[in-house]
């Protein structure tokens, strides 16, 4: 037990690693897009959209596994972290928020006051959706901790739709809104990353035996390999609108931006294929020890992370 807990300790503090990859990739994508982008606030973007895909993660998890009488995660131990890691994305909402509203009045970002949050809330439409991503998040955290203290066996539904809500509020309203099904294919494409990355994560924070991968692995590569192609398929769509042709890939911040994004999907994608062979199957037969697979996890998720980095770049860049 006491290598077990152990194991799990240590893959959180591997997953910090996410973070630095993550801000690497907002660092490549501003070096590719200026002047044209993007805001300064794609920092606080991509750790809050981390956040949540973990969030959904856990959520999901929690719903895979219902109605099962030997779960291989706890729900205990899902709550918990569900509850935790909302805790953690509400408070980088709420600084969005107000980093968001300072920087559409043009003030300073540390001397913004509490009437201009509140008029960015009540007039502009994007402080509009920033108030119900923060009130979203607020309900998982506060249901998530709920079910863990007084140990309810909560259904996960609820909380699923409610983290699913909060990361599609800001996109489905951007850009491709004003196509036809253009938020639809938004949402699905913030969808389809949250389970890919998001499942993942959550695994690698909660898994605490190799028989727990060796349940749970081989579900999360069907579902990952399905969800990445819609993210592919809506991405590449999402891409054609906004680009409305070949040359702006190149001469345009956007462009630029989105041809990283394409480099580290396919790179991801190899890296897929490869982990399904040398990862999955072993781990589905017993034959690899749970912290191996941790450290797969903890390395394909900083891999993700460069992506989602350069995604919350591309949201805010001209």
């Amino acid at each position: 037990m006491t290598r077990t807990v152990g194991t799990v300790g240590s893959g959180r503090t591997r997953l910090l690693s996410t973070v630095p990859a993550a801000l690497a990739g907002v660092a490549l994508a501003w070096l590719l897009a200026t002047p044209d982008g993007p805001s300064p606030t794609s920092v606080l973007r991509v750790l809050a959209v981390g956040l949540g895909a973990t969030a959904f993660g856990t959520a999901g998890w929690l719903w895979v596994q219902r109605g099962e009488r030997r779960p291989a995660l706890e729900p205990s131990v899902l709550w918990r972290t569900t509850a935790a890691i909302a805790g953690a994305w509400t408070v980088t909402e709420a600084v969005l928020l107000v980093l968001e509203a300072a920087e559409a009045a043009g003030r300073s970002r540390f001397a913004v006051a509490p009437g201009t949050v509140v008029d960015f809330v009540r007039v502009v439409g994007a402080g509009r959706l920033g108030a119900v991503t923060v009130v979203c998040t607020a309900l998982v955290a506060a249901t998530a901790a709920v079910a863990y203290r007084r140990e309810l066996p909560w259904p996960a539904a609820p909380v699923l739709a409610l983290s699913g809500l909060a990361l599609i509020a800001r996109p489905i309203s951007g850009h491709m809104s004003q196509q036809t099904l253009g938020s639809l294919l938004d949402a699905a494409h913030v969808l389809a990353a949250a389970t890919w990355f998001g499942m993942l994560v959550a695994l690698a924070l909660t898994a605490r035996s190799r028989g727990a991968w060796s349940t749970l692995l081989p579900r999360y590569s069907t579902v990952a390999w399905r969800s990445v192609w819609i993210l592919a398929a809506t991405g590449i769509v999402n891409a054609a609108i906004r680009l409305g042709g070949v040359a702006p890939l190149v001469t345009t911040g956007y462009g630029r931006v989105v041809l990283a994004k394409v480099v580290a999907l396919t790179v991801l994608l190899a890296a897929g294929w490869w982990l399904r062979r040398t990862w999955v199957a072993p781990a589905a037969a017993h034959r690899m020890a749970a912290e191996a697979s941790l450290r797969r996890a903890v390395g394909e998720t900083a891999a993700m992370a460069v992506a989602f980095g350069l995604a919350a770049a591309l949201a805010t860049t001209a």
